[in-house]
Parts: C-alpha cells; structure tokens; sequence
C-alpha cells in the first residue's frame, strides 16, 4: 500500500443501531494503516441511531437525514463529504476483521485497471455469502437463481452463473454492496450509483456501467467480513422492499439489455419480473399473516389446573 492512500467509509443506517455500532466498533478495531474517515446517514431511523453514534463514535461525521433516502442516494450524499482516493460503502450489518481492509486495499494499489474491489463475506455461521461475487445476469442465469437450480450445491455452467462459480480469487463481473471499495475518481466519473435505484440492483448497476466505461471489478478472498445478511431489513423482505427489489431487477433489464434485445423477448422478462413479484407478496403477506395469528394465540392453561402458562407453540 502506498503512503498515498486514503480511504472514506460510507455507512447507510436505518433502524439498525446495535448493528451498527458493532459495525463501527469493527472499524474502530481494524481500521486499514492508512488514514480513514467514517462517514454514517441515517436515514430517518428515529430509534436513536443518531443519538449513538453522536456520543459513542465522536470521530464519526453524521448525517440525519430527515427522510429515508434509500441505499443509492444516501451513499452519493455521504460520498459527497469525503475526498479520499479510496470509498467504501459499507452496510452497517458487517463487521471487518482484522487485515480486512488493508488486504482489499492493497488489491486495488496492485491493480490500476480495478475500479471495485470486495472481499470474501461470511455469514454469522461462518458458511459463504454467495453473493461476495457475482455475474452480470442473464435470463437463464437469473431464472437458474430464483428457481434454486443454480443455487445447489455443485452447481455450474449457464443456471449456475450468476454467483460465479468459475472465480476463486481475481476479476469478476460484480461484487455485494455490502461492501464496496470504490476507486473514488472512477466512481465519479460514471455518477456514483444511479439514484432510480432506491434499494437493491445499485450495486450490479454500477459495476455494469464502470465495465461498460473500461473499469474492472475485483473479487479478494484473502480478506474477510462479516454479514448478516438481511440484517438491515429484519430478513424478510416487506411489501415495500419486494416492490423495490423487483423495481431494480426491472430497471437494470430495461436500461442495459432491453435496447438490444427484441421486443418478445423483453415483454416475456418484464411479465416473469412481475410475476415473481406477485408471487414473492403474496408469499411475504401469508408468513406475516401467520406470524401474527401465532402471537394472538391465547396461551394454554396446564391440564392439572395449575398457575402460569406456555406460550403458543412452545
């Protein structure tokens, strides 16, 4: 790493504050040999995020952001308050471990043609986030993804390529917003991320527009961080976060393939988007349907008529 490196960390918080705080612990413990300023939006969390990171994290340059800006505006805002040569977006559900940062940094140091660089993120027990690494979707990729048949164990060739199975280490089409190393002057001169985006296909998008501008993507398993994944947003996805999950998946196809692809083949994609859209609602309002009918359950009195009670389906 050269003497010349500096690094700005944006992290992105809403309603996540004890996560939050292990995250910026995790920096304040590992942070990267060269000088970093931590960078926190919050998005309107009203749980007294602000308040902790105020008093606990001085050195830390809030932002309160009176509404919820989502993930890619946000980041630009934050990004807007630093000038180092290295971002990092960072969602507050990770945590870096010790050499994280440095060993993705010097990644980039050895490699001037990468413009984003992410490292190998483990989940709480310890198994792969599959999504540290990344193809550029395809129909049969995504349909292989979405369907599980890509997702097995072993899987490979044109259903499994999504997750690329075929990179252990090096270039790869896109790496998890969860973390970002961004080269700074690349991330500007393509717009930083595409604020159409409020959440979710941010992070594919600008990895896809820097590859369409001559940048490439890094994949740095030698460095580790935790991931809680769906930590921020409770692991299921509400009513909200599917329409935006599959609002991204159809702004993408529209604004990198649809152009070049005939217009059958786009009204089928645009139809199976929205179907799984459908599908993925209906599927979210009956667990939360059940969830709530399991918490109005009247507790069951022991059968020898003694006091206390067991709580439904204990």
């Amino acid at each position: 790493m050269t003497g010349s490196a500096s690094l700005d960390v944006v992290i992105v918080a809403f309603r996540s504050r004890e996560m939050l705080r292990e995250c910026l612990e995790s920096l304040r413990t590992h942070g990267p040999s060269c000088p970093m300023k931590v960078i926190v939006v919050d998005n309107a969390s009203g749980d007294g995020t602000s308040e902790m990171v105020g008093s606990e994290y001085p050195e830390v340059e809030l932002i309160g952001s009176p509404a919820n800006l989502g993930f890619a505006a946000a980041t630009n805002l934050g990004a807007a308050r630093g000038e180092a040569g290295y971002l990092l977006a960072l969602n507050p559900d990770t945590a870096v471990t010790e050499g994280a940062l440095d060993t993705v940094i010097a990644a980039m140091e050895s490699h001037p043609e990468v413009a984003v660089a992410g490292p190998r993120l483990l989940r709480p027990d310890g198994s792969l986030d599959h999504a540290s690494k990344r193809s550029f979707p395809t129909p049969l990729s995504a349909l292989g993804h979405f369907t599980g048949v890509g997702r097995r164990p072993g899987a490979s060739g044109k259903l499994a390529a999504y997750r690329a199975p075929d990179v252990e280490a090096g270039p790869v089409d896109a790496v998890n917003g969860a973390f970002m190393l961004m080269r700074r002057s690349a991330f500007e001169r393509v717009g930083g991320f595409d604020e159409g985006y409020w959440m979710y296909m941010e992070d594919l998008d600008l990895c896809y527009a820097l590859a369409q501008a001559g940048w490439g993507t890094w994949y740095e398993p030698g460095a580790t961080v935790m991931h809680v994944k769906g930590g921020t947003t409770g692991g299921e996805r509400s009513v909200r976060l599917n329409w935006a999950f599959h609002r991204g998946m159809y702004r993408f196809y529209r604004k990198h393939y649809a152009p070049s692809h005939s217009w059958a083949l786009n009204g089928i994609i645009y139809v199976g988007i929205a179907a799984k859209l459908a599908t993925a609602v209906v599927h979210s309002l009956l667990r939360r349907s059940r969830a709530r009918l399991r918490q109005r359950r009247p507790s069951v009195a022991p059968s020898d008529g003694g006091s206390g009670s067991r709580p439904a389906g204990g």
